[in-house]
């Protein structure tokens, strides 16, 4: 039964031998969402709200790797600029956790959180 459970951890089946797996990072809500176009010039503090956030969790901008301070397990801080900002709009927001690399196998670990939009207006 023990070796079974090795082949169910795909099925959302915890393996007691993964003590070291990263759960997908769960991205909650963002604050401030909206916000507003001159927040964005001034250099906007977006707060992402979640949980399984790890010290290496990052946040994306439309793809794009920001710098990132964790917070806490469930928050992350990064600061967006006209630089991924040039105009009101929108952009979707993901967490990406790195697998963890300690070499556990069959071990689901890290991953991408659903995306979530902030809308920057006017």
């Amino acid at each position: 039964m023990l070796l079974g459970s090795l082949f169910l951890t795909g099925c959302g089946v915890h393996n007691p031998f993964c003590g070291s797996d990263r759960p997908v990072p769960v991205l909650g809500w963002l604050a401030p969402n909206p916000a507003s176009f001159a927040q964005v010039q001034q250099g906007l503090l977006l707060t992402v709200y979640g949980s399984h956030f790890y010290s290496e969790s990052i946040v994306r901008w439309n793809g794009e790797a920001l710098s990132t301070r964790v917070m806490s397990g469930t928050q992350l801080q990064t600061t967006v600029t006209t630089a991924q900002m040039p105009s009101p709009g929108s952009a979707q927001i993901v967490v990406h956790t790195p697998p963890n690399l300690a070499g556990d196998l069959g071990c689901d670990s890290g991953g991408d959180s659903e995306a979530s939009t902030l809308t920057v207006t006017e």
